[in-house]
């Protein structure tokens, strides 16, 4: 089988194309024949060193995909050779991600994919889908679970909505039943914002966006689902009601933030920090069967339609979509690992 691998960190460069044999699922495993795989900025986070020694002497990138079982292991009874399924944290605390045509994952890596969902919308899912879902779900009034009208009454306020996370974010508040407010930076990404279902924009750099939010949010917004705590921190505070969280889920333009002691006691604010390898199983579990429903819904899609433009790159040309993504590409990026979901 063809993957793509690296064996010391470095820029994309370090990405090379190979033929390895194919594993075998082992107990409570299942392989995969990956249609799609998903780039994330933690893959080349990952891959650049950004977070520590590599741990394994060759991966194989990539925490998310789709595409159809191939083969299951002992002990396995959720999923059979040839369901469509999507993947999450395919390469965490292991060397073989999504950018090969054939991964072993535990099957609890791996949900059931909708017949009426694409393997683009699939391999979409993951870290952007599964980050924004815990941030809509820790808030201390409000659900801990997503199903439509969980979020009804309540206003989400997401910060940067042009973007992976923050699309998924507003597509599952807006299948909750929240009314979504989206700041951003361009007539373009309010597009790409209204596209998703956010009701309202706002853009940060024109006029005074705090009032513009409050304007719109009166008595404050609920959960704010924050990309740049250190920019944007000082709004979020002034936009929020009491017993309001502010989820944060990133540290672009600046890894430390000025918080504001009078301000966050003033309000009660929840402070809910969000990396998906640590949240624990049932959190990760959570999250899976919550988007699938939406899915099935029709409520998630990716495409211009849905506020996010899909670019393609063939699994040969893998390092250049490590490239995109690092430099900051709009909408989501992925690679064609199989032309066939079948042998």
């Amino acid at each position: 089988m063809r993957a793509v691998v690296y064996t010391q960190s470095g820029n994309s460069s370090v990405l090379a194309l190979v033929e390895r044999e194919a594993a075998d699922p082992g107990p409570g495993e299942v392989r995969v024949r990956i249609v799609r795989a998903g780039v994330n900025p933690t893959d080349w986070k990952f891959r650049s060193g950004g977070f520590g020694e590599m741990t394994f002497p060759e991966i194989v990138p990539g925490q998310d995909g789709a595409g159809v079982v191939d083969a299951v292991g002992s002990g396995v009874t959720d999923v059979a050779v040839g369901d469509r399924v999507w993947t999450m944290l395919a390469q965490h605390a292991r060397p073989g991600g999504t950018a090969q045509e054939l991964v072993v994952l535990p099957v609890d890596n791996v949900t059931t994919l909708p017949d009426t969902s694409s393997f683009d919308v699939g391999a979409a899912l993951g870290v952007p889908a599964v980050t924004a879902h815990r941030a809509l779900t820790t808030s201390e009034d409000g659900p801990d679970r997503l199903t439509p009208g969980a979020l009804a009454g309540r206003t989400v306020l997401v910060a940067g909505g042009a973007g992976a996370v923050g699309n998924a974010a507003i597509q599952l508040a807006r299948w909750a039943g929240a009314s979504v407010i989206s700041t951003v930076s361009s007539d373009e990404k309010a597009t790409l914002a209204k596209a998703a279902g956010a009701q309202h924009t706002v853009n940060y750099r024109e006029g005074d966006p705090v009032t513009a939010i409050r304007d719109l949010a009166p008595d404050g917004v609920d959960i704010v689902v924050e990309v740049a705590p250190a920019q944007n921190l000082r709004l979020d505070l002034q936009v929020i009601r009491p017993r309001a969280t502010i989820a944060i889920y990133a540290s672009e333009g600046g890894s430390e933030i000025a918080l504001s002691v009078g301000q966050a006691l003033s309000t009660n604010v929840r402070f809910q920090w969000v990396l998906l390898y640590t949240v624990g199983g049932s959190a990760l579990r959570a999250a899976a069967e919550d988007i699938t429903a939406a899915l099935a819904d029709g409520a998630f899609g990716v495409g211009e339609e849905h506020g996010l433009p899909v670019h393609h790159y063939p699994l040969e040309q893998t390092s250049e979509a490590h490239a995109a993504v690092e430099d900051g590409a709009v909408g989501k990026v992925l690679i064609d690992v199989c032309e066939t979901a079948r042998p």
